[in-house]
Formats: C-alpha cells, structure tokens, sequence
C-alpha cells in the first residue's frame, strides 16, 4: 500500500518539475528571428533605404544572419543600387535557408540574367518552375532568356505557355520583338492584334501596331491605331510624331488630317488644330463634326464669328449628331444669345430622342452628359434630360449631376469647347489600387515579389526605323 501511494506524488514532482525547467526556457527563437520584419518592411515600401539598411544590420548581427526576410530585402536594395553580385549573393543565402520558397529561386535566376548569364538563369528558373508550374512570370522569363540565347523555337513555346497562364501586355510585346528578330513582320502584326484585342487602351501597344502597319506600307490601318493612341494619351510623342509621318506619305487622306486636329485640339494647340481642321474640310468637305471641331478652335482663338459659321455648316449638314448641337448651344450662351442656345438645346434634344428609339442599348459618354444637365439648368430646361440611358435609378441621377445652385453657373462661362478632344473618344481612366494583406502575424510579412524581364522597347525601335533621314 505504501508503494502505491508514493507513486502518484513522484509523478506530481516530475510534473512540477518540467513546469520549471519549460518556465526557465527563453522565448521562442522564430519570433526573435523575425521581429523586425514589419519595421525592414514598412521602411522598404517607404523608399527610406537608409534607415531600412540600419535596422536590417541590427535584424542580422542579433540573429547570427539568419534572419530570411532581411537578407531577401538587403538583397532588394542591393540591386537598386547596382550592386548586381553582391544582391546576387545574397539572394543566393536566401535559397540556402529556403529552398522551397519559389520566390528565393526567382530572384537569384533574376539576378543571373542581369549578370548576363542567361544559361544560369534557366536552369534556376526551371528549377522554380517545378515548385510551381503555373507560375507566368517563370515562363515569361524562360522565354526571355531564350530569346537572348537566339533560341528562338523554346521562347516561343515558353512564352505561349504564359499567355495561357496568364494574358500579359508585356508577353505580347516580347512575342512580337521575337517575331521581328526572325524577320517575320507580319507575325509580329498578328501578336499586336492580338494584344489590342486584351488591352484596347494600351497606347504603347497601339502605337506598336500602327508603327509596324506603317512599315508595311498599310498606311490606313497605321494612323488609324495611331490615332487611337493619341485619343488614350495625347501626349504620346511617338504616336504623334508617326502620324505626321503617315501624312507625309499620304498627304491627301483627310482621316490622317482629322485625327492631327483631333490631337492637336486635345493637346490645347489650336493654331496647328485649326491648321489640320481646314486643310481635311478642303479633302472632305462633307462631314459635319470636321466643322464642330474647326468652331471649337476657332472659339479657343477667340474668333466667335467664324466659330458660328462653322457650327451652321456642321448643324446643316449632320441631322445626327446632338454633340454638334450641344456644343452651338454653349457657345451662344456664353455670347449672351439667350434665345439662339435654347434653339440649339432644344434641337439637340430632339437629336436624342430619335437615337434612343433607334437604339435601346445607347449609352452617351458621362462627361457630355454632364455638360448637357449644366446648359439644361442654366437654361432653366434642364430637370427631365433626355440624354441618359433609361434605368431604375435614372432620375436619383440626374439630381445628382445637377449642380448645386444656379450661382455657381453664372459665376463662369460653360466651358464645354475645351475638351472636345476627350468627348470624341470613349476613353474610360481605371484606378488601380494596391492592397496589402495582412493576417495579424508579423513573421508572415510577404516578400516583394519578383518581377518579369523586359527587352528594349520595341515601339522606340520602330519609331527609329521610321524616323525620315
């Protein structure tokens, strides 16, 4: 009996005792370890390299350089600053300590590549391939580096297998510079297209196909994807300075002219819009809104006179489009002509009328939309505008569009003439946000990813080709 009853106090006292000895134990040594990464993160994403530099130095002598993270962005910063071998390295120390980690293999293979070493480079990119074999920016790069080994069959099926996984503007443009260092200018042509048809904003790759149209010699298609360029960035100086070249060599295509004038206007240049506008009126003289555009710089040079001459050929001959109207309406009314921009309001809104019941589906650009609520209320006509697309909602809407009082609309003239360039297009601006996750975990802060290579322009390559000597 006495044996039985010592037996539960010797487990207590054990039991006690690894209380102890856990109690005596120091902290886990992974928080110690990782501690500061929020702090090498926050300071990194800040540019303030200095001070990153300072605290990551603190991260690596306390944890004996074992710290992953700060390794991974003394690495980054290394690279910013041009030390290529050096961030290489170091990059390197960062697969030893995980080599699993896709992103490790991905920025040593990356810094193979910029030390030149493109065969390097794709065997660690293999190797991270195998970790994940849907990654696109492996293939992407894969592609690259094959295309700089001239190996021209491997990046192509390479650089396919990241469309697949992914539809990059920067593949495309890489796929069609491997179609031209083999020559092949009309496959170059056909990757464009294709890429226009994913990004049909992307002025570079609208500027690409209309330069490589241009070399072709397909002088219509080439200012018209150039043109559409200009309407997505104005001030896209290859876009401009190819235009004008396609004007060179077809001197009488009033398209070419219309879209200089558009540009032009756009760009607030409305002595050389005026210039554009007239010389496409004397090739076409039939078109309505070449008449619209030539009022509006004739209104910016502060020539109203000429302006409503202008506006009176346009009205007579487009029966169609209320932009023509709206734009007459304004100008009247910011000439005192009470009475002629009713008129003109009134026709417009006619002109509405027949296009919605041609077409249920029409929608107008939002920007005119709001010009046409602002003349409406300024004009004392405007509270049931016909010139949205029907809904639900539709009249909460237009009270929201409403400006606020009828002072703030005298205080100024309507300025609607000012941005014709932008009404013309159906541009649309997308914000794009970042986000950062976050999972509460400070040992989990996500590494700066990688980024895929990129070859020299090639929108600047063919802008030289086409440079006149």
């Amino acid at each position: 009996m006495a044996d039985l009853e010592k037996e539960p106090i010797l487990q207590q006292s054990d039991a006690s005792a690894d209380i102890r000895i856990l109690r005596s134990k120091k902290a886990p040594e992974l928080p110690i370890l990782e501690r500061r990464n929020w702090l090498i993160h926050l300071h990194y994403i800040r540019k303030d390299y200095e001070t990153c530099k300072a605290i990551i130095k603190e991260q690596l002598q306390e944890t004996q350089g074992m710290c992953e993270y700060a390794v991974y962005v003394q690495a980054l910063i290394f690279r910013l600053e041009g030390k290529i071998q050096e961030s290489f390295e170091l990059f390197q120390t960062c697969a030893i300590l995980n080599p699993q980690n896709v992103d490790n293999l991905k920025q040593v293979a990356r810094s193979l590549y910029l030390l030149g070493k493109h065969k390097a480079a794709i065997e660690v990119y293999s190797e991270a391939a195998k970790l994940n074999e849907k990654d696109w920016e492996i293939s992407h790069n894969l592609g690259v580096c094959f295309m700089h080994l001239k190996n021209f069959e491997k990046a192509k099926v390479h650089l396919n297998c990241a469309l697949q996984s992914s539809k990059h503007d920067l593949t495309f443009v890489v796929f069609g510079k491997l179609y031209l260092l083999e020559g092949n200018t009309e496959g170059a042509v056909e990757i464009y297209k294709k890429a226009v048809e994913y990004s049909p904003e992307n002025a570079e790759l609208l500027t690409t196909l209309g330069l490589l149209y241009l070399q072709l010699g397909v002088y219509q298609k080439a200012f018209e994807h150039l043109g559409n360029a200009l309407t997505y960035n104005p001030n896209n100086y290859k876009a401009i300075s190819c235009l004008k070249r396609a004007s060179y060599l077809a001197p009488f295509d009033w398209k070419i002219l219309y879209n200089l004038g558009l540009v032009h206007l756009t760009m607030q240049q409305y002595a050389s819009a005026f210039h554009f506008l007239s010389a496409a009126i004397n090739i076409h003289s039939k078109m309505g809104e070449l008449y619209m555009l030539l009022a509006v710089a004739l209104t910016n040079l502060e020539d109203p006179g000429n302006a409503k001459r202008s506006y009176d050929q346009a009205v007579n001959l487009d029966q169609s489009n209320p932009l023509i109207n709206l734009n007459y309406s304004i100008l009247m009314y910011n000439q005192g002509d009470r009475k002629g921009a009713l008129d003109q309001y009134q026709q417009m809104e006619k002109k509405v009328n027949r296009l919605k019941e041609s077409s249920s589906s029409l929608e107008f650009d939002p920007e005119l939309v709001d010009m046409a609520q602002k003349i409406g209320a300024a004009l004392q006509v405007g509270e049931n505008l016909v010139w949205t697309k029907p809904g639900k909602n539709t009249k909460t809407k237009h009270r929201a569009a409403l400006p606020g009082s009828k002072h703030s609309l005298n205080q100024q003239p309507l300025g609607s003439n000012q941005a014709l360039g932008q009404a013309m297009s159906s541009a649309a601006g997308y914000s794009k946000s970042i986000h950062l996750s976050a999972d509460g975990c400070l040992t989990r802060i996500q590494k700066p990813p990688s980024l895929p290579l990129e070859p020299e322009s090639t929108a600047e390559d063919m802008n030289r080709k086409q440079t006149p000597r």
